[in-house]
């Protein structure tokens, strides 16, 4: 295969450097995720050591070579990459899910909150969470309803959340 025939498949220089920086941009994500979920990285000892580097390593230019560095090595092995690469798509999926189920509870703690809702969102929290203890909330409430309590509602948030997680 001539030096033509690998420019015009894409493989060419501009197509490495694509690929470069899209492992570059893996390695990025990778050090930014937090604590708990690099515990839960399937990730090899070397490149491990190598992630833990750029964490912990402070200055932004010293950081940011690192980081580089951990790409580098990221590059070389292309079924570490397929794995890392799913593991921050399936931990994108998750964030993605825990975030719209907060936003769910948050619209039932404000149509509690609201009285010309409270009735009907109370009910469709009973249905759907029946383990909830609706007198509490009903309490909870009015006490917003009355006072414009703002510590009972951030409890109806904590209970409906507890409730949707349990």
């Amino acid at each position: 295969m001539s030096d033509k025939e690998i420019l015009q498949e894409g493989r060419g220089r501009s197509a490495l450097k694509r690929a470069a920086k899209e492992v570059e941009t893996l390695a990025a994500q990778l050090v930014e995720l937090p604590e708990s979920d690099i515990d839960c990285l399937p990730i090899d000892g070397t490149l491990r050591e190598e992630l833990e580097l750029a964490r912990h390593t402070r200055g932004h230019g010293a950081r940011r070579r690192q980081i580089k560095h951990f790409a580098g090595c990221l590059r070389r092995d292309v079924k570490q990459q397929t794995v890392l690469k799913s593991f921050l798509e399936l931990h994108r999926l998750n964030h993605a899910k825990a975030v719209f189920a907060l936003h769910d509870i948050e619209k039932w703690r404000d149509r509690l909150c609201d009285t010309t809702s409270f009735a009907a969102t109370l009910d469709e929290i009973q249905q759907a969470l029946p383990e909830v203890d609706a007198k509490k909330l009903a309490n909870l409430a009015h006490s917003v309803h009355k006072t414009g309590d703002k510590r009972a509602a951030r409890e109806i948030f904590r209970r409906l959340r507890e409730a949707k997680q349990g």
